[in-house]
């Protein structure tokens, strides 16, 4: 579950809120051991979803960095290259 959630650090353009969103629904999901909750914990696991989102937010919001921000489209390159090296290509 958990090695879904991506850096949201540093990025030019920021992380947006889905972004933050589904990490924090992430985070949730894993240490609840829900992928869906039941009844009886749904409103429990939102209210952990959205409280996660907006403590992440702060977070992002606060940190300094003196590094140049990361590209995505470089990150996601560098991430097809790990993947193919592991696992080898798919096409």
């Amino acid at each position: 579950m958990c090695r879904n959630i991506k850096t949201l650090f540093n990025f030019d353009p920021p992380a947006t809120e889905d972004e933050i969103q589904a990490a924090a629904l992430q985070f949730v999901r894993k240490l609840s051991g829900f992928n869906t909750p039941s009844k009886a914990n749904e409103e429990a696991f939102h209210r952990a979803v959205q409280e996660v989102s907006v403590v992440a937010k702060n977070l992002l919001d606060s940190l300094v960095t003196n590094a140049d921000p990361r590209n995505r489209e470089v990150e996601i390159e560098r991430a097809r290259a790990r993947n193919a090296k592991r696992f080898g290509t798919t096409e």
